[in-house]
């Protein structure tokens, strides 16, 4: 059985490059375990525990438009919206291995999963 281990999306608004081009379009992979462990040790991290986010993000987002390389720069110059939305996914594709959720149909009762599409568009690729 396989299962996803990157998750395309398009951010609400978009990262606006030094060449004025704007880049919405991104991949994200599921985290390991030394993601979360190693930036612990980077001292931007201990002089302020909120730049934890940034590393994280850097480490994980592996496409993001056309460019080659994602850094923590880049992720600090991301509008607010477009870092809640990566948070927010990072947080649920790492805890759960997905971005389904449970929900009841209003009309019939019935349950089922869907996709979550917070403030931008999102879905999984083998």
């Amino acid at each position: 059985m396989t299962f996803p281990t990157e998750f395309a999306f398009t951010l609400p608004r978009g990262y606006l490059d030094a060449q004025h081009e704007l880049h919405r379009e991104g991949t994200m992979r599921l985290a390991t375990a030394s993601d979360e462990i190693l930036p612990l040790k980077d001292p931007r991290v201990q002089a302020n525990p909120g730049y934890l986010a940034v590393i994280l993000l850097s480490r994980v987002v592996t496409r993001l438009g056309t460019m080659e390389t994602l850094n923590p720069k880049i992720i600090e110059g991301l509008f607010a919206a477009d870092f809640a939305f990566l948070e927010s996914l990072y947080r649920r594709i790492n805890a759960q291995g997905h971005n389904r959720i449970g929900v009841t149909c209003p009309e019939c009762s019935a349950r089922f999963e869907t996709e979550v599409a917070d403030a931008g568009e999102l879905s999984a690729t083998p």
